[in-house]
């Protein structure tokens, strides 16, 4: 959701695009794994075991990859284990920051006032991507993760030895395909909003935008004949679909100009939606001020005035 170049933050909408004018998003530079026992996970170093008050995550309440985190961190009872810390929703010339807000939870390990403060103390030469979520390690005081896909994954199994709730969301039988499910959703839905919304050729958006609305309709056939994305069982998959879906027809149909259909136009996907939503303490972890003034006040170069809109009524 931003970068660090040469001590200058830019946000998503400076990043390179190709010659055609596609967005591109780069790679998050952390990739290490939580485990059980500390061994080393499918990237980066070994470890980190999991263990009750070693680890603090920092989100955004704005922010669909942070969501996700939060998600399965309520869902799998890690709130008294893992502490939390939220930015502000504006995204401006220091980029995520601390600054006093409803819904902001202030750095409670170094009194830091902005996210990039946790970038440098990771790496002091750290130039890059300044993003949330965070998985911030108070043993050796670095950054595990800011992967959000990896987070979640280490949130749902790594620490069931220790008191995390039962609840499997990538069970062994179910891989394959969520695993596929994820590679379509993810380039069409979750990255496509963006890549629609942060084109700058018509070609380039009117591409993304097409296999935005391909997926969506798509979608909405598969869940007319099933409760969850692959079948009666709620995985990953779904939450992974859910933080994207429930800011798409508040912020995505008009902000990043996904505006062929509203999630609320689909008769599956609105089930879908809401029946996620009512899911027992999610609906706690959405917060459409920090979504709506996030993206209409942060991405000036989308929405000049910065003027938030006062709709729509969301049927949750």
């Amino acid at each position: 959701m931003g970068v660090m170049v040469n001590g200058e933050w830019r946000a998503d909408e400076d990043f390179p695009r190709d010659a055609s004018g596609h967005f591109v998003r780069p790679v998050s530079p952390f990739r290490n794994w939580v485990t059980a026992d500390g061994s080393p996970g499918p990237s980066g170093s070994g470890g980190f075991h999991a263990a009750a008050g070693r680890y603090h995550l920092i989100v955004s309440l704005a922010c669909p990859w942070a969501h996700r985190a939060l998600i399965v961190r309520k869902l799998k009872g890690l709130e008294s284990m893992i502490s939390l810390s939220v930015v502000n929703w504006l995204m401006a010339g220091r980029g995520w920051t601390f600054d006093p807000g409803p819904g902001v939870i202030a750095d409670p390990l170094f009194g830091f006032d902005t996210l990039a403060d946790f970038y440098r103390k990771a790496r002091p030469d750290f130039t890059g991507r300044v993003t949330v979520p965070v998985l911030w390690d108070r043993d050796t005081n670095t950054i595990v993760s800011n992967e959000s896909s990896e987070i979640i994954r280490m949130f749902n199994s790594a620490f069931d030895a220790v008191g995390a709730a039962e609840g499997d969301y990538y069970p062994e039988d179910l891989r394959g395909e969520i695993d596929a499910l994820n590679d379509r959703i993810y380039a069409t839905v979750n990255n496509g909003v963006y890549r629609a919304g942060f084109a700058t050729s018509q070609d380039a958006y009117e591409e993304a935008f097409r296999a935005l609305f391909e997926t969506l309709d798509w979608l909405d056939a598969r869940l007319t004949v099933r409760q969850f994305l692959a079948g009666d069982r709620l995985t990953e998959a779904d939450w992974r679909l859910f933080t994207t879906l429930v800011r798409f027809d508040p912020v995505y149909f008009g902000h990043f100009k996904c505006n062929l259909k509203q999630i609320r136009d689909y008769p599956a996907l609105s089930r879908y939606l809401r029946e996620l939503y009512r899911w027992p303490g999610v609906a706690e972890t959405v917060d459409f001020f920090h979504i709506k003034h996030h993206y209409y006040e942060s991405h000036r170069g989308i929405n000049p005035t910065g003027i938030v809109p006062l709709g729509p009524e969301m049927a949750l």
